[in-house]
């Protein structure tokens, strides 16, 4: 990358970060930073919804899909804001009726702990799976754009030790994939 490349890129990441710092001023308790106070309409709630569900993976293998597979998975991205309004107009008012934060807090609530206990366990399995895919993907992108090697450009809390356990992709992002507890390494 050249200096004029390097100078935007820091330049946008220093916006970022002051402009989350600035907006998140008035937070002052876990309801202002959870919930927005309560205050926030029903299509901002759509939009930041469907904003999650976004990542550097989403933009990276779509391409790809599209050259193997042709355009058909595009009917669900043509579909993700329809259901995103109807989720937010739905769902969401039933959360703010609970007082509940999450939807795991609403399963205790309208269920037991045991409930919330076991459908924790399995969300944090799976996104723990797919965090080997999801740490490589920008990474693979970031060693080509950079002309570094693999290895370097993987997010540091992907590569750390912990005991006699290693959380790490080692290289293969088809292949690893890991628990991100420190206890199980899959690949």
């Amino acid at each position: 990358m050249r200096t004029l490349d390097w100078v935007v890129m820091s330049a946008w990441l220093v916006f970022l970060v002051s402009y989350g710092l600035w907006r998140g001023r008035g937070s002052s308790s876990t309801d202002q930073f959870m919930l927005a106070g309560k205050t926030m309409p029903w299509y901002a709630m759509g939009l930041s919804i469907m904003a999650t569900q976004a990542s550097a993976i989403t933009f990276i293998s779509t391409t790809a899909q599209a050259y193997v597979d042709g355009m058909r998975f595009v009917q669900f991205y043509f579909g993700l804001p329809l259901a995103m309004v109807i989720l937010s107009a739905t769902a969401v008012p039933i959360f703010h009726r609970a007082k509940v934060f999450t939807a795991y807090e609403y399963l205790e609530h309208r269920f037991d702990a045991k409930t919330r206990l076991l459908v924790t366990i399995i969300f944090l399995i799976s996104r723990g799976l797919g965090a080997g895919l999801a740490l490589s993907a920008p990474a693979i992108v970031l060693s080509v754009v950079l002309g570094w090697p693999f290895r370097v450009t993987i997010p540091p809390p992907s590569r750390f030790h912990r005991g006699r356990f290693r959380i790490s992709i080692d290289g293969n992002p088809f292949l690893g994939g890991t628990l991100l507890s420190g206890n199980i390494k899959i690949s």
